[in-house]
Order: C-alpha cells, then sequence, then structure tokens
C-alpha cells in the first residue's frame, strides 16, 4: 500500500518521494527517547508540493482513511514531535533558501528548511540577528523553531522565537493557502465573510475567543516562557485586530503547515561584557537574579551551571575546564552578559557590581571577547555529559519545565529531591534568568527498570513545576512526550478548550495527530526506543 501510495503522490508532486525501507528507518527517529516508522517521505521542492500532499491526505480522510503528515526539519526535536506514522515532509532538502532580506524593513523571508545558523551568518554581514536563537542553531532549521516556539540564551532579554514572527504563509488541512498577520478590525470583518475553510476558521476562533474568554484567561502562567497547548490569549487584541500567527508559533505542526516566514530581525553588536560570578548560597543566587533582571538595561545572557555538572565534567575529561575552572567547585556558576554597546554596558557592569558585591560573592569581569570564549567554554561544558555514555547509559532529555524567576530556589531544591528519591546523578544547567532549568538524568532506557522510572520521574517533575506555578513545556512545545500532562497542567475545561481549536484547524486528525494531545502514557511507553542515540545528526555534534 506505501508503494502505490508513493506512486500516486510522485505522479502529482515535483519534489521526490520515497517509501524505501532504509530511508524510513532514518526518519523513525528524532532528538526524543521515541520512535516511530512513517509510511513514506516527501521531499517537496515547493509550496505546491505541500498543499497538494496536504490535499490528498485531506480527501483520504473524508473517505475514512488516515493518513497523517507530519513536517520535520532536521529531527532535532526532543519531545517527539518530527516524527510519524504517515508521510513525512523533509523541508531541508530543497525549500531552504532566505527568499529576500530586507535592510530597510529589518525584516527576512526564508523557507522552514532554512538552516539557523547559515540565516544568523547572513544576517551578521548586514548588522542584524535572530536573538532567540537555540542551542542547536547549527544544526537546526527556521521551521522547526518557529513551530517549537524556541528560546535560547539571549531570550530572557529578548524573548522567545515568536516575538520575531511577523507573518507566515501555512498550508491548512485541506490543501488550502493562508497567509497570517496582524489584521485590522476592518480586515478581519472581511476574513471573517469568506466561504473558505481559512473563514470557517476565523469564524470558529473568534466565537471560541468570545464565548469562553474566561477559560483562555486561565492559560497564562506566572513565567516568561510557556509553550503547553496553543496561544489563544495573543490572538485578538483590544482593539479588534486579530492574527492566526500565535496559535502556529510553537503549534508543532498540529494545526497547520508553514511553507515561508517573515521574521523581524534586532541590530546586531557582537560586543559584550559578561560577569562570571560563583555562588554557594541558594538564597543570595534567588535574589541576585531578581534583581539582575529588575535591571533598566538588564542582562541579554542569565545562565546557569551547577557544580555537580563541573564536577562530573571534570571526571570524564579532566583537561576541558584545565587554566580556566580548577576544583574545588563553587555550587553554582553565574554567567551574566550584557550587549548594547559600549557605553551602556559600562552603565550595566557598574550596577551589576553593587549587586553581587551586596552577596559577598567572587566574580569576574571581562569585555576581551578572547577571554569570553574560555568563559563560555564552561557553560559549553555540558557537550561532555550529552555526548558521554557508559555501555547504554545515555544522558535523556526528559523534561523542559520553566518556573517564575521568584521560584527557582524552590525549582532547583525540588530538582535535587527527585533525582536523589531516584538514585541518580545531578547536573543541572540552563537559562535560570527565565527559570528554565535543565537536568538530563543518564539511563538506559533498553532496561525495564529504568523504563519504569522514567514516566515515574516526568509526572513527578512536571507536579514539581506545576506546584510551582510552572510550565511543562518551556523552551520548545510539548510534543508526543509531554502531551499526557497538558490536562493536568491547565484542567479539563481549558484543556478541552484546546482540543477545540486543534479540531477547527484539523477536523480529520491528518496533521501530526498525537502531538501536543490525545497521546496517553501507554501510547508512549509502546513507541519507546531500546537504545538511545542521536546518529541522525552526529555530522552536526557537539550537541547542546
Amino acid at each position: 500500500m506505501n508503494n502505490k501510495v508513493a506512486h500516486y503522490l510522485q505522479e502529482h508532486l515535483v519534489g521526490e518521494v520515497v517509501a524505501g525501507t532504509d530511508a524510513r528507518h532514518h526518519f523513525e527517529t528524532d532528538g526524543s527517547i521515541l520512535h516511530v516508522t512513517p509510511s513514506l517521505l516527501v521531499y517537496p521542492r515547493s509550496e505546491n508540493d505541500v498543499r497538494k500532499t496536504a490535499r490528498f491526505s485531506w480527501q483520504l480522510a473524508e473517505r475514512g482513511r488516515i493518513i497523517p503528515i507530519t513536517a520535520r526539519g532536521m529531527g532535532t526535536d526532543g519531545t517527539g514531535a518530527a516524527i510519524g506514522s504517515g508521510i513525512v515532509l523533509s523541508f531541508p532538502a530543497h525549500m531552504n533558501r532566505i527568499l529576500e532580506l530586507d535592510t530597510k524593513a529589518h525584516s527576512v523571508i526564508v523557507e522552514p528548511g532554512t538552516n539557523f545558523g547559515k540565516l544568523q551568518q547572513a544576517l551578521h554581514t548586514h548588522g542584524r540577528y535572530l536573538p532567540s536563537f537555540p542551542p542547536s542553531l547549527d544544526y537546526s532549521t527556521i521551521g522547526g523553531a518557529i513551530a517549537n516556539n524556541v528560546s535560547g540564551m539571549k531570550s530572557v532579554k529578548y524573548g522567545p522565537m515568536k516575538a520575531y514572527v511577523k507573518s507566515l504563509r501555512v498550508v491548512l488541512a485541506n490543501g488550502e493557502v493562508i497567509e497570517t498577520q496582524r489584521l485590522s478590525k476592518r480586515d478581519f470583518s472581511k476574513k471573517l465573510g469568506l466561504s473558505t475553510f481559512e473563514g470557517e476558521i476565523y469564524r470558529s476562533i473568534d466565537t471560541l475567543i468570545e464565548e469562553r474568554f474566561d477559560l483562555i484567561e486561565k492559560l497564562e502562567r506566572g513565567t516568561t516562557l510557556n509553550n503547553a497547548g496553543y496561544d489563544m490569549l495573543s490572538v485578538k487584541q483590544k482593539d479588534g485586530s486579530f492574527d492566526l500567527t500565535p496559535l502556529f508559533t510553537g503549534s508543532q505542526g498540529t494545526l497547520g503547515i508553514i511553507t515561508e516566514a517573515v521574521l523581524e530581525t534586532v541590530d546586531y553588536d557582537p560586543k559584550t561584557s559578561l560577569i562570571l560570578a560563583q555562588f554557594d548560597s541558594l538564597e543570595y543566587l534567588q535574589q541576585a537574579i531578581l534583581e539582575l533582571r529588575g535591571m533598566e538595561n538588564m542582562p541579554s545572557a542569565l545562565e546557569l551551571v551547577d557544580q555537580f555538572a563541573l564536577t562530573q565534567i571534570q571526571e570524564l575529561n579532566p583537561n576541558h575546564l584545565k587554566d580556566i575552572l580548577k576544583p574545588p567547585f563553587p555550587s553554582f556558576m553565574l554567567f551574566i552578559e550584557f550587549d548594547g554597546g559600549e557605553k551602556p554596558s559600562k552603565k550595566a557592569l557598574k550596577k551589576a557590581r553593587k549587586i553581587l558585591d551586596k552577596f559577598t560573592v567572587r566574580y569576574d569581569v571581562t569585555t576581551e571577547p578572547d577571554e569570553q570564549i574560555q568563559c563560555w567554554k564552561i557553560r559549553d561544558a555540558i557537550n561532555v555529559l550529552l555526548a558521554h555514555n557508559d555501555g547504554l547509559l545515555k544522558s535523556l532529555p526528559l523534561f523542559d519545565g520553566a518556573v517564575p524567576p521568584d521560584r527557582v530556589r524552590e525549582f532547583l531544591e525540588g530538582i535535587y529531591r527527585l533525582m536523589s528519591a531516584h538514585h541518580l546523578k545531578p547536573a543541572v544547567w540552563g537559562q535560570v534568568g527565565d527559570g528554565n532549568l535543565n537536568v538530563m538524568p543518564r539511563m538506559n532506557i533498553g532496561q525495564v527498570g529504568d523504563k519504569q522510572k522514567i514516566f515515574r520521574m516526568m509526572e513527578e517533575f512536571d507536579r514539581l513545576v506545576l506546584g510551582l506555578s510552572g510550565t511543562i513545556s518551556a523552551t520548545s512545545a510539548e510534543g508526543r512526550l509531554h502531551a499526557p500532562y497538558l490536562e493536568m497542567m491547565y484542567g479539563p475545561e481549558a484543556y478541552s478548550l484546546l482540543q477545540k481549536v486543534k479540531t477547527i484547524f484539523d477536523p480529520y486528525g491528518t496533521l501530526n495527530p498525537g502531538v501536543k494531545m490525545g497521546t496517553t502514557i501507554d501510547t508512549i511507553k509502546s513507541m519507546m526506543r531500546s537504545e538511545y542515540d542521536l546518529s541522525h545528526i552526529h555530522d552536526y555534534l557537539p550537541r547542546n
């Protein structure tokens, strides 16, 4: 049957259609602990190929046969959102161009398969950049960054990816192509009058907002990052303007397939100032983070690495930190970066010094690029942990939580309790300025005991985060891995509302089903890999 579908599609598409076993196995994993073998692969050469594929899937669904579609970049997603059982649309092969760079409007138009790192390099030559770049920018795509609403170390000051998405071209579930942007009340009224699927979507979403705004308000969290569910809060503003773009940003291909994006950029000045501070008191660390965040010229990065991570790095590769940092290590190392030019940085540094002096912590300041590279090498040494394996023991991407910045102390304490309870070595790092912390326990997913432990830990971690008014999806969306916990986060009524959003855009369930919602723990267990590896992106390691 796969070959029959592949032959039909190849007749109608310009891009390649592949149903070979080796290709299908290559695409059965992403950066997560899950695996799903697709039926076939499509390498679209144009938006028209995407449109025809979606239309084909829709027509089959109308007759009761579901062949789902999963849009995919480089497969770096750690939540299982880049894998699917039906058709995988792989964008990097052909739809990878920078279509236009407008130096006057400071915007850029790109296709979804565009490499984030190459786009960043192109923007740098014009004195611009996208500050929401993820750690994986060298081997990830813009389409994936938008679909996950990614964030990175600069997001503490500049926000996540959605802050820079001006408009999108999207192929809907039925193959219709729409353009999204902020519409005036008058232009929105015209959309409501359309007799197309697009018009139906606008009317249904507007009705949902008007009738259940009380529930929509409950989607608000006290965190600076949140990708759980769909961003209904940003769609309609008080002036009557309307924009579907926030729904697609962070939707992981569950509402539509992005084929083009217009992105805003900001001034790029590579000159920065960096403070490397050492804390042994969690209380002082918490207070310092809040005061640094409260500065007029707030830090462009606030990153954390704990002593457990540094100790393990030292044990695995003593030369990695040689001449940079020597044991005994402090409990926490805080990286505080300022940008914005020489004069603002000097003023910010003065203020930051006053804050740190108040806590009598040791710190070093540098404005020299070469010295800063050495300092950041401490943060990047996390790669040593992530790339290392003891037999089948691997660092697993299980969690992506964030809490309000004023609850970081409780978050850290909770993480340490969780790791201790399961007899695992802790190692914590992340965007602490956004209340986002990473911990990737070293486990063997092929071992029954560890597999059972994984699901206990995931639930305990999510309950910890939610108990601190946090989110289970921070730097990316929830994918399959965290979908079972979305209802626990928002409650049954708000969860039902999010399900209605999905149904409005995807009535037959052809767009990445099981991602963000509709997946159970038992389903995830059936998708677990027997061994975890990142062989599909080994060319791009080190991992971060």
